[in-house]
């Protein structure tokens, strides 16, 4: 019985050893976790994105790439933004990496990055799937079945705005079309007051080409800095002659702000000088385009001022520019080019 007793015992003694040194041992789920996985490592695409981002703003640039002389990347917006704000501060623009002097003769442009980051894949901001960057903007605009769109009743009234894969469903359900016309007219309304104002500009511009005299000057403005304590930034061009009188114009940035230099949010303004003397009024209206050397991006818009012998100068006002951004490049070059239209001579 005694052997019999020892042999059978020996089983369970190794059952409990085992189970002893089970128990010291983790379990699977959890040493899976604890050990390095190829899933947690960045893919190729991610670590190009590191790589390839503006030093500025960190993301990827969506169009024109610049590099200094050391081969730091800035995308065109940071790179105008740059020397746009060097130019408000009379001061050098560098590089944000390496400190190195900035300019548009000495930053080139690197278009093997701009290819590359082209390939990279980019997130859908609708459907949040993943696109090449070359072909999003035509997925998201065309092709997305979640991107926003508004009712085609929207001119009557209807605020819906969905995914476009609900459009269709939202019209046949809409009931605007089924709106009296006195509901339907004050949605009209508010969009008659923009094609009215459309309308006054080019009434305006149509009756001004029907004076005596027209003439246009391309201009060139160039910076220069004042004599203040605090030297501000300001345009002037060279003296030009029009029907026997001499003119100039003269531009600066950001009247409003104490320090240009603390907003990103630039305006431009400009004013009309008569250098000449006159003996009588002239009354003259003029407006500032696009000329064939620039490429100014601005929103026509017709100014008038009676010029005197003792008012020879208009009041500074706002260059029609799209945008801030649009100031920023301006300010970046060295010269700012467009054509003034001038109309002097009532019919």
């Amino acid at each position: 019985m005694s052997e019999n007793e020892a042999t059978t015992s020996h089983p369970e003694s190794a059952n409990e050893g085992g189970d002893k040194e089970n128990e010291f041992l983790e379990p699977e789920n959890k040493r899976r976790k604890t050990t390095p996985s190829s899933d947690k490592k960045y893919k190729l695409e991610e670590r190009l994105g590191g790589i390839l981002c503006c030093a500025v703003c960190l993301d990827l640039p969506k169009a024109a790439v610049y590099q200094c002389s050391n081969g730091h990347l800035m995308c065109a917006g940071c790179f105008t933004h740059l020397l746009a704000d060097a130019r408000s501060r009379d001061d050098t623009p560098t590089c944000p990496t390496c400190r190195v002097e900035i300019c548009k003769t000495t930053a080139t442009r690197n278009l093997a990055v701009e290819n590359a980051v082209s390939e990279l894949p980019s997130e859908c901001q609708f459907c949040n799937k993943q696109f090449p960057r070359n072909s999003l903007e035509r997925h998201e605009q065309e092709e997305c079945e979640e991107r926003v769109s508004g009712c085609k009743y929207h001119r009557i009234g209807c605020p819906w705005r969905g995914p476009f894969h609900e459009k269709t469903n939202h019209e046949q359900e809409c009931g605007h079309p089924k709106k009296s016309g006195a509901e339907v007219m004050e949605a009209l309304e508010i969009l008659d007051q923009k094609v009215m104002e459309e309308r006054k500009l080019y009434k305006a511009i149509f009756e001004l080409l029907g004076y005596d005299k027209i003439t246009f000057n391309d201009i060139q403005l160039k910076p220069y800095r004042s004599d203040d304590f605090v030297h501000r930034l300001l345009y002037e061009s060279s003296r030009f002659y029009v029907s026997g009188h001499q003119w100039l114009v003269k531009a600066k940035i950001t009247e409003n702000q104490k320090d240009p230099t603390q907003n990103s949010e630039r305006v431009m303004t400009y004013q009309l000088v008569l250098k000449s003397k006159v003996s009588t009024a002239l009354s003259l209206s003029y407006i500032v385009l696009c000329g064939p050397v620039g490429d100014i991006k601005v929103q026509p818009r017709v100014y008038k001022f009676d010029f005197t012998e003792h008012e020879n100068e208009t009041p500074y006002e706002t260059f029609p520019l799209i945008d801030a951004a649009e100031c920023n490049r301006l300010l970046a070059a060295k010269t700012i080019n467009f054509r003034l239209i001038m109309f002097w001579a009532s019919k």
